[in-house]
């Protein structure tokens, strides 16, 4: 039950006395295109906002260099590679070759676990005849699904030609498979297609993932004899592309890069939609608000060759101009322009001859300072069975499950046991979460501007419907309800505020769905207290598109800018409560009494997260909390710094009363045995 169920139908039909009834739709439009219209202005400021920022503060040489190693830990974090796995035994193994004598190379069958259990599955090209240490590529995959007969070959398989032309012109290359679409099929479609809004909360992306494994990949390169360790480069396209720039920014053991059809700006992805056509393996978590040119500054000095073609749909030209164009400020910093290129081609999403041609001349050239032209054509020599790496697959792998465990999480046994520890690490976590957490708040508030739209007048109570801008382009609704005075009509001093954070479900349940004349519930009102409902943006008159796909991709568009819809819908009831609690207004609703807040389910997160950073709130009342951060709505890297019942706790030493109404008994009860700081919301006491 709703800890404010006695609203449930006082506002189901708002009616003036003696006129005709009166709905939520005369207070602000519901309408899903007025949505959408507000939700698309706001992904345009805000990603204007990261583009105008990016490289802000570089002027000279010194200011970048002083600043990119903190960059790179930035970069390392948001991959989910801080801190960095332990370098383990790769346990390489090599379980067949095929040769093409004709053509002077042979292929080498090789898996290896990039970490225990976490096997990577790989193909080595080189020539036959290896008098002396060659230069190496790591060659890493896009997505090119090779499947017969229900059997994965990987989809090194679908890029073997370019492992053959290296092989064929001097170089050892190594291909290896993704965890999505290689011989054991992984996950890299969790929030784009899975539902695992959880892995936000976690701070995991496949692009860590990938990254891991590409790093784990030059270190085996390295060990070989016929490999010359001061020689490394990366290639790949597509999803290929987008690893390609994660190694080669986070691993300065990458001598040479071309990440083909692998970036474009901010403003593709958010604004223009991009999104939509790129999995999750495609993106950091990014929760240092960068624009895609501060990743690939990273690879700077070395030399960098940016690849497209001119009729991508989802690397258009216009954003893979902008990066180049913004990365070469850094490489003149460097007096190194000429390490950097951009090859643009005619041609769609695909892997052409013209691709291809101009990443070879650009290996050769700053790996063997070769200058030659190129003249032989990549070539696929080999059918998916003869580069199977795996007979059965090994039953121990971690790879289908690896976003359960790649990222640490803390444990909610690390909270305090006593109020007076906890408050003694609450700045240190709170610190944590505004920087990996909530960096996408913003840093200067707007005028809340709070305006009322209409006034209804009740039996027993006065219904006041404002509205205020929370983060523009948002205004937000405020309804709310005021007891009537006595006899001769004084309006009564009210002894405080019930604020009410309302989800969909509840706001359907209470506001959008008129069924019951208003006049007969509001004889329910408390005769102290002033009820306050608040929708947060997406929710009520503010909702957007209900499309499925839509509104998974308006979701994935918040992490790009550094957000989540969640962690911006707590931003929007802090807003509320500094609202409602300007003493102007708080003469407006005739109260001087105590704040109460109250949310339930989603709802009730908000509220938390709400109380944790808001003064004023003198009670806080949860029902249905999720008890864990998975249960609950996406906030980034959440699950890093504090667990649902350590959040409760966080909450306790800024709020004065906190109940959380539901059942914890024993989803908390072994942590309660040793926090006696939980105890008294185990027992649901007040």
């Amino acid at each position: 039950m709703r800890c404010f169920r006695f609203l449930c139908a006082l506002l189901l039909l708002p009616t003036l006395v003696g006129a005709a009834t009166a709905t939520a739709a005369d207070f602000a439009p519901a309408d899903p295109a007025t949505g959408d219209q507000v939700i698309a202005e706001y992904f345009r400021q805000q990603t204007n906002q990261l583009s105008e920022d990016c490289f802000s503060n570089i002027q000279t040489l010194e200011d970048w260099t002083e600043n990119r190693e903190q960059y790179r830990r930035q970069l390392l974090s948001m991959l989910g590679l801080d801190p960095m796995p332990a370098r383990t035994e790769l346990q390489a193994a090599i379980t067949g070759v095929v040769r093409r004598e004709e053509a002077g190379f042979l292929v080498e069958k090789v898996h290896f676990q990039s970490s225990p259990r976490l096997y990577v599955t790989g193909n080595l090209y080189r020539p036959i005849d290896v008098s002396e240490p060659l230069p190496a590529v790591l060659y890493v995959c896009g997505h090119g699904r090779v499947v017969k007969d229900g059997v994965s070959y990987g989809n090194k398989v679908h890029y073997q030609h370019h492992g053959a032309w290296f092989a064929r012109n001097g170089y050892v290359c190594l291909v290896i498979d993704t965890i999505q679409l290689g011989e054991i099929e992984g996950i890299h479609h969790g929030t784009y297609r899975e539902k695992m809004w959880w892995w936000n909360n976690r701070g995991y992306t496949p692009a860590g993932v990938e990254a891991w494994n590409c790093i784990r990949a030059l270190d085996w390169l390295q060990s070989r004899d016929d490999v010359d360790p001061e020689r490394l480069g990366v290639t790949g396209r597509s999803g290929g592309g987008a690893y390609s720039w994660w190694l080669a920014a986070i691993d300065e053991r990458v001598r040479v890069a071309v990440p083909v059809a692998g970036i474009t700006n901010l403003h593709d992805h958010v604004v223009n939609g991009c999104v939509s056509g790129h999995c999750d393996c495609m993106y950091m978590v990014n929760s240092q608000r960068w624009d895609f040119p501060m990743v690939a500054a990273l690879v700077a000095p070395r030399p960098l060759l940016i690849s497209n073609t001119d009729r991508d749909p989802i690397f258009p030209l216009e954003g893979v101009v902008d990066v180049h164009a913004k990365v070469r400020r850094i490489y003149d910093l460097y007096d190194a322009s000429e390490k950097l290129g951009l090859q643009i081609t005619s041609g769609p999403h695909q892997d052409t001859q013209e691709l291809r041609v101009h990443a070879f001349r650009w290996f050769n050239r700053h790996l063997r300072g070769d200058e030659s032209l190129v003249e032989s054509v990549a070539t696929k020599y080999f059918e998916p069975e003869e580069l199977k790496v795996f007979e059965s697959l090994p039953k121990d792998e971690l790879v289908t499950s690896i976003h359960e465990s790649f990222v640490p999480k803390v444990s909610p046994q690390d909270l305090p046991a006593s109020l007076r520890e906890l408050t003694s690490v609450a700045p240190e976590w709170k610190r944590q979460l505004k920087e990996h957490t909530f960096a996408g708040w913003p840093t200067t508030t707007d005028d809340a501007n709070l305006e009322v739209k209409k006034t209804i007048e009740l039996a027993d109570a006065n219904v006041t419907f404002a509205e205020f801008t929370s983060q523009d382009p948002f205004r937000l609704p405020l309804i709310i309800l005021r007891p009537k005075g006595s006899e001769d009509g004084a309006a009564p001093l009210c002894e405080g505020v019930d604020l009410h954070v309302l989800d969909q479900s509840g706001w359907e349940e209470i506001v959008g769905t008129p069924e019951t004349n208003l006049d007969e519930w509001s004889k329910r009102l408390p005769s102290d207290r002033v009820q306050v409902l608040f929708a947060p943006r997406g929710v009520g008159p503010t909702r957007w598109s209900q499309d499925e796909r839509d509104q998974t991709h308006i979701r994935r568009r918040f992490m790009l800018l550094g957000q989540t819809l969640a962690g911006m819908q707590i931003y929007d009831v802090m807003r509320a409560i500094q609202t409602l609690t300007k003493s102007e207004n708080m003469m407006l609703m005739r109260t001087s009494g105590p704040l109460h807040v109250h949310g339930e389910g989603e709802a009730a997160v908000w509220a938390l997260h709400s109380a944790v950073w808001t003064e004023g709130i003198d009670r806080l009342t949860l029902t249905d909390l999720p008890t864990t951060n998975r249960q609950g709505p996406d906030l980034l890297n959440v699950s890093r710094v504090a667990e649902m019942p350590m959040l409760v706790g966080l909450a306790m030493t800024n709020v004065d009363k906190l109940r959380v109404e539901g059942e914890y008994e024993k989803a908390w009860a072994d942590i309660a045995k040793s926090q006696t700081v939980l105890q008294p919301i185990i027992r649901s006491e007040p």
